[in-house]
């Protein structure tokens, strides 16, 4: 693809489709949607510093006017307050500034719902990715208030699924989807006041390769059985992983929310991440992920996380990010 600049110059319209909008050079756009920005500029759960900066660094990359660009009504809800790690103390060493963080996500869940109310799409930009615990609680609440469950593709190096018992380091950003299933923390766990918000069946994870010893036995206990390492994209191809993925997250469900970890591509396309590790997704394994999605249509919300533009070159990953989303979102080669 190419760059925010030269895309935006170059994409005018040609013609327009009867059923899908209108189509632009290289892009066809899904039905508009009413999409909002929420920045969660939140850096409390890893030991990394910077990611507090993704949200505006996705945002400077041109996120608002290349969904716009796609057909799509964007209003940007700005950021929500977030406290700083030097004006509070980290708590308990085993789930450090856990209390602070999970205030942040009650707020995150409770500007989700309101989006959601008005109709809107919630794209959520962290921070680090105990933000989801905050989103996806958002979502899920919304839906349970109409009877609904929701289903969850979390696409992420890592699994996450963490507990302050199990956790090597203490940081809570690997501990957001065990929180989510029911595990861990029963202040993280319980907001919105329900748990569990996903069950394992309708819970996807794609392209782990960095699991603690003990989140493969916090996996077992949760019945967490949809789980597509970077072997199963390598040996099965991207388009199968993701059609059984996207079947199991939608059974029975009202949809899925996606929550997408930068790290999961390889360092080499996405160096500005919290947690790099290598031999992740390419380039283009990542676009068709994401086109997969758009394809199906019933992606309820996203979020992307873990942006650190301090370590990053020249904006690369915030860049990519914009991209990825906009593949969400319906932009094609054709």
């Amino acid at each position: 693809m190419s760059k925010i600049s030269e895309t935006l110059a170059n994409e005018k319209s040609a013609i327009t489709g009867s059923n899908v909008g209108p189509i632009k050079s290289g892009v066809q756009s899904l039905p508009p949607r009413k999409i909002r920005i929420i920045g969660v500029p939140l850096d409390l759960g890893a030991a990394r510093r910077g990611v507090d900066m993704g949200p505006s660094a996705v945002r400077v990359a041109g996120l608002e006017a290349r969904l716009e660009a796609l057909g799509h009504n964007v209003t940007d809800g700005g950021n929500i307050n977030v406290a700083i790690a030097e004006t509070k103390h980290l708590g308990e060493e085993n789930a450090r500034y856990l209390k602070e963080i999970t205030e942040t996500c009650a707020r995150a869940a409770d500007e989700v719902i309101a989006a959601l109310e008005e109709g809107m799409t919630p794209v959520i930009l962290g921070g680090d990715h105990s933000v989801a615990a905050g989103s996806v609680s958002g979502v899920a609440e919304y839906y349970r208030r109409q009877n609904q469950k929701i289903g969850l593709i979390w696409i992420d190096a890592h699994s996450d699924f963490n507990t302050p018992e199990t956790s090597p380091s203490g940081n809570v950003h690997g501990m957001p989807l065990a929180a989510l299933l029911g595990l861990g923390p029963d202040a993280l766990k319980n907001i919105c006041d329900f748990s569990p918000k996903v069950l394992p069946e309708n819970t996807v994870i794609i392209g782990v390769r960095d699991i603690d010893a003990t989140e493969k036995e916090n996996i077992k206990r949760a019945g967490l059985t949809e789980v597509y390492t970077m072997r199963d994209i390598d040996e099965r191809g991207m388009r199968t992983v993701m059609e059984e993925a996207l079947r199991a997250a939608g059974r029975g469900t009202a949809g899925y929310h996606v929550s997408l970890d930068m790290d999961w591509i390889d360092p080499e396309d996405a160096p500005g991440v919290g947690t790099p590790v290598r031999g992740g997704s390419t380039y283009r394994e990542a676009h068709l992920a994401m086109e997969i999605i758009a394809d199906h249509g019933r992606m309820l919300s996203l979020e992307v996380v873990e942006v650190n533009p301090v370590i990053d070159e020249h904006n690369r990953t915030a860049d990519l990010a914009v991209e990825l989303i906009s593949s969400a979102f319906g932009k094609k080669i054709l």
